[in-house]
């Protein structure tokens, strides 16, 4: 994968569609492109130009109908000379454009070789590269919108200013050093402490939305359990708006998981919908149930759904107390189905009758378990009739979301593991100079460990890296990218 060669690929997705994209980047762009394209010499093209002509192929047969852009490098997507080339869409006519290239000298482009170019000409930074890659796969509006701010630099700028107060503490440190003949104190230790306080807390606040960019990457997983037959396949099919699931009265009827996804307010959730929870001789059953402990304790959010004709019992209050109450992190959403079986004027006074508030509201006012108690009688259907029981569900599992997660819009970027593993290494390199600082140590100890830092920090953006790295993460991308 080298500078001096030039690669073409597809630049779209396969398939129908109106136009597609063949692209040709590197130092004789130009002159390949001018033997594929009639219309106008593209090697005396002025940059940024567009014009309309034909494709031919090395027999001179006429291929398509195209409209070429031309990019001179520098000020191009690599920085090298780029020419893109805008065909019919489908599969033959790109294809038959793409060969003719290559018939004209141009190479087949690797796997994210046109972004791994744009990152070896200083056009991005590594982790914007990242967030091009994050950006071709985010499956939902938040994921979209932090993958774009990171393109847009907005992580690159974090890291800039983590590292210029890292720069200026090792300078006063190293300065000190060069002069420590004279005796004299550049770096005060209260100064050093501080913009070591400050660097440290910038490291914390990128780790931990690490933990928030993975569930804007790949979704929350939100579980529905309940007792058998009450009506969680039902529910699951009114949130994702068609009959997903099977239903049925028999009880057992699910006995394994289900999954399927959809978005609220941006973000993608993960549905599961589970075996019931009871005691069962059936084998298959009973390994559902197994499954479904499992999902609830990993999930982000549990959907708990009683039947409100039977009340929930006192195994399921303790049982939910411990999974959701005062202890837990976790929130979730407590469901009253069937709630239009019961007598008329119930729903009005809902809790009041029944002990249901009882059951989950203790004496004393707290909560005994952090959720919304929602009254529904919910099918896909009757979604659409009532869609005020719908956005009653809604509301209460936005409850149950974290705010921080729900407010995507403040973050800069999307932490990856990669980036993840250097801001551990940069936080114990900070620390380690803390206890160098506050237990005297000589500034020789101090440098050292805020080069490591340093060089953490050099590691995402891309300014210290090595081959193997830099394969691993563009061979991620699509060809054509």
């Amino acid at each position: 994968m080298g500078g001096g060669t030039t690669i073409a690929a597809i630049a779209t997705a396969r398939g129908e569609a109106a136009l597609a994209i063949v692209r040709v980047s590197g130092p004789e762009a130009l002159r390949i492109a001018s033997e594929v394209f009639k219309g106008f010499d593209l090697t005396s093209a002025p940059e940024r130009s567009v014009w309309f002509g034909r494709a031919v192929g090395s027999a001179g047969q006429v291929l398509d109908e195209v409209v070429a852009t031309v990019f001179r490098g520098p000020r191009s997507s690599t920085g090298e000379d780029v020419v893109e080339l805008t065909c019919h869409g489908g599969d033959a006519a790109p294809s038959a454009v793409l060969r003719a290239l290559f018939d004209a000298g141009a190479e087949p482009a690797e796997p994210g070789e046109f972004t791994r170019r744009s990152f070896i000409n200083g056009k991005l930074d590594l982790e914007q590269a990242e967030g091009i890659m994050d950006l071709i796969h985010a499956r939902s509006a938040a994921a979209h919108s932090v993958s774009v701010r990171q393109l847009r630099g907005r992580l690159k700028n974090r890291l800039a200013t983590l590292r210029e107060n890292l720069l200026r503490t090792c300078g006063l440190v190293e300065l000190e050093l060069d002069f420590g003949e004279e005796d004299l104190e550049f770096a005060d230790r209260t100064e050093l402490t501080s913009l070591l306080s400050d660097a440290e807390g910038t490291v914390q606040e990128l780790l931990a939305s690490a933990q928030l960019a993975d569930k804007w990457r790949d979704g929350l997983t939100v579980v529905i359990a309940g007792r058998p037959n009450a009506g969680k396949s039902t529910l699951l099919n009114a949130l994702v708006g068609h009959d997903r699931v099977i239903v049925s009265s028999t009880p057992g009827t699910t006995r394994d998981f289900v999954e399927c996804e959809f978005e609220l307010d941006g973000l993608l959730l993960k549905l599961v919908d589970t075996a019931g929870l009871r005691v069962t001789e059936d084998e298959i059953e009973a390994d559902g149930v197994r499954r479904t402990e499992a999902l609830i304790a990993s999930a982000d959010v549990l959907i708990y759904v009683y039947d409100s004709l039977e009340g929930l019992s006192e195994t399921e209050i303790q049982a939910l107390n411990r999974k959701m109450g005062r202890e837990s992190t976790k929130k979730g959403v407590i469901v009253a189905n069937k709630a239009d079986l019961l007598t008329a004027g119930f729903t009005a006074d809902f809790g009041q009758k029944r002990g249901l508030a009882r059951e989950v509201v203790r004496d004393d006012g707290y909560k005994a378990v952090i959720a919304s108690l929602v009254p529904v009688s919910l099918s896909a259907a009757r979604a659409q009739e009532n869609p005020e029981e719908l956005e009653a569900l809604l509301a209460g599992i936005r409850e149950a979301i974290p705010s921080e997660l729900r407010d995507y819009s403040q973050s800069d970027g999307m932490i990856n593991e990669r980036h993840r593993r250097h801001l551990l290494n940069a936080s114990q390199a900070i620390s380690a100079a803390q206890h160098h600082v506050a237990s005297g140590s000589g500034g020789e100890l101090i440098s050292l460990e805020l080069r490591s830092a340093l060089n953490a920090i050099g590691s995402i953006t891309g300014e210290i890296t090595n081959e193997d790295v830099l394969s691993e993460i563009f061979g991620r991308f699509c060809i054509g990218k």
